[in-house]
């Protein structure tokens, strides 16, 4: 995979719409200091590249009665790429996951489940487990969030 060169107007615009995404386009060439038609095929640009990869609404976990998140290590003996493939789509397929990643040391898979409450966990925890061999299953619940933000530094 390629990496993508941005120079100070590409970072300004990138900076501007992970705050917000709805910004017109007058407002987002002006914070980026370009004018409106180089800005907006900067976009375009980005866009096509794939550096934006898509413009999503936040929404607040609390209101919607989703105020747990579980952070769940998973440990197999199982390495294959047949049982990995299984797994991963597995997972995937249960919408309380929002991030899944394969990991490094001693953890071999790393889950973030946001839910409602244990009750509501305890039932995905099932679903995880459900016909999978796995060793080891470990759950840990957040007890408050100190830092969140989906802006991804731009240096």
């Amino acid at each position: 995979m390629k990496k993508i060169i941005l120079d100070k107007a590409d970072r300004r615009i990138l900076s501007e719409l992970q705050k917000d995404a709805t910004l017109s386009l007058a407002v987002l060439s002006d914070r980026a200091g370009i004018s409106q038609t180089p800005c907006w095929k900067r976009v375009k640009k980005l866009e096509k590249e794939g550096v934006i990869r898509s413009r999503v609404a936040l929404l607040d976990r609390e209101l919607l009665g989703l105020g747990v998140t579980v952070f769940v290590s998973v440990k197999t003996s199982d390495h294959d790429e047949t049982w990995l493939k299984s797994f991963a789509d597995k997972i995937s397929a249960i919408p309380e996951v929002a991030e899944f990643y394969r990991m490094s040391g001693d953890v071999d898979y790393l889950l973030k489940i946001i839910c409602g409450d244990i009750a509501d966990y305890d039932r995905i925890y099932k679903r995880i487990i459900g016909g999978t061999k796995l060793s080891d299953v470990s759950s840990s619940f957040a007890m408050e969030q100190l830092k969140y933000t989906t802006e991804i530094p731009l240096m």
